[in-house]
């Protein structure tokens, strides 16, 4: 059961409205376990960034604490999957240039956790826009994601304009040639769980790096492995290219991101 709460009330549908009809909002997802967050610094960045780049307003980290731990109270739960959406309730579209207040809603669900089984992925010439800010207007990526199941695959994933992949309907990718993950170069939302990878394999002494990754020239991969707020999970194909799950990577991949700590929401 969802639980939606603005600052620890639960939400009306007047506050609802122009988040629903005019769809300008950002927002971050995490995972909640005894009221602390991985990388709940990148979470707080992102926010205030997207607040920046939409509303022209700051965003004070402990207002977002305080919001997440009041849900977490209304919902009565200490583990959650929550998703902390900025919106202005007086937005106008014909005037989106003027000042918003902003209020944060905050959804909070039962944890979740990525499903280990590995996926088939379709390409899909798609860009993001706006790929710096991780805001609401995901018709795109679930409509890439409904062609995709409808035509056998598991999820769809992205290429731009020049055939590069960038990243899948909801999480990132990266690949695996035996020694190094490589990270496609493409404009594309970073996610959190890449972040948080980047940094565990960067103190695990494991080589990275970033590169153009074309879908039609796989052949130096060994494996692939999406990730995102819920977990890393294997791709097994993408296309016509097969790809085959490693075992020894999604161990070493999960040894990085438990390198990466917990913060207390309460801190």
């Amino acid at each position: 059961m969802t639980i939606a709460c603005i600052e620890g009330r639960p939400a009306t549908a007047d506050e609802l409205r122009a988040l629903a009809l005019a769809g300008c909002g950002h927002f971050s997802s995490m995972q909640v376990r005894r009221r602390a967050v991985q990388g709940l610094d990148l979470h707080l960045r992102r926010l205030k960034a997207g607040n920046r780049e939409l509303f022209d307003a700051g965003l004070d980290d402990a207002r977002v604490r305080g919001a997440i731990l009041a849900a977490l109270d209304a919902a009565g739960v200490d583990d959650a999957s929550v998703r902390v959406t900025a919106f202005a309730p007086g937005f106008d579209p014909s005037r989106p240039d003027r000042p918003q207040a902003v209020e944060l809603l905050v959804s909070v669900n039962p944890p979740r956790q990525a499903d280990p089984k590995p996926v088939r992925v379709k390409t899909f010439a798609f860009q993001r826009p706006l790929p710096q800010v991780k805001h609401v207007g995901l018709l795109p990526q679930f409509h890439y994601r409904r062609r995709a199941l409808r035509e056998g695959a598991d999820d769809a994933l992205f290429v731009d304009a020049r055939g590069r992949i960038s990243e899948g309907a909801v999480w990132n990718i990266g690949f695996w040639d035996g020694h190094q993950v490589v990270w496609p170069q493409a404009e594309a939302l970073r996610g959190t769980t890449e972040r948080l990878l980047q940094a565990g394999l960067d103190e695990a002494g494991v080589p990275q790096r970033h590169a153009p990754v074309e879908a039609r020239a796989l052949g130096g991969f060994r494996a692939a492995f999406a990730a995102n707020a819920n977990g890393i999970w294997p791709v097994a194909g993408i296309d016509e290219t097969v790809l085959r799950p490693d075992p020894a990577l999604m161990g070493l991949l999960s040894r990085a991101l438990e390198r990466q700590p917990w913060r207390p929401l309460a801190g």
